[in-house]
């Protein structure tokens, strides 16, 4: 049986984040699908703390813990912001299609809190 296992990764607030999100992604499974949907969801959630948590200001810090349990990745991600309302954690989309601004959390929501069930039944 895996024990649990975590480790912390700090980092300096910027968009460079692709070695990062491939040390967090380490110990995700297969399949690829499934990987590829978890991937977009985590840089959607560390690009909005970089952008609108710490204003994109490198000064500021990133931490994110990975916890590995048998049966669960999970991922905390922590930036230096006032943190976002509980009324405002689930927007509607846009109303235009052509909005640059606007979808984050719903691709945060589509891409990794429906995936928790398909994680926990590959074991």
């Amino acid at each position: 049986m895996m024990a649990l296992r975590w480790a912390d990764f700090i980092t300096p607030s910027t968009l460079q984040l692709a070695p990062l999100l491939d040390l967090l992604l380490e110990p995700l499974p297969q399949p690829e699908e499934l990987r590829l949907d978890v991937q977009l969801g985590l840089q959607e959630v560390l690009v909005n703390a970089v952008r609108h948590g710490n204003g994109c200001d490198p000064c500021k810090c990133l931490r994110v813990r990975r916890i590995v349990t048998p049966k669960w990745v999970i991922w905390q991600v922590q930036d230096e912001g006032p943190g976002l309302p509980s009324h405002a954690r689930q927007p509607p989309l846009p109303a235009s299609p052509e909005a640059v601004t606007g979808r984050g959390l719903f691709i945060i929501h589509h891409c990794l809190d429906r995936k928790s069930t398909r994680l926990n039944s590959s074991h």
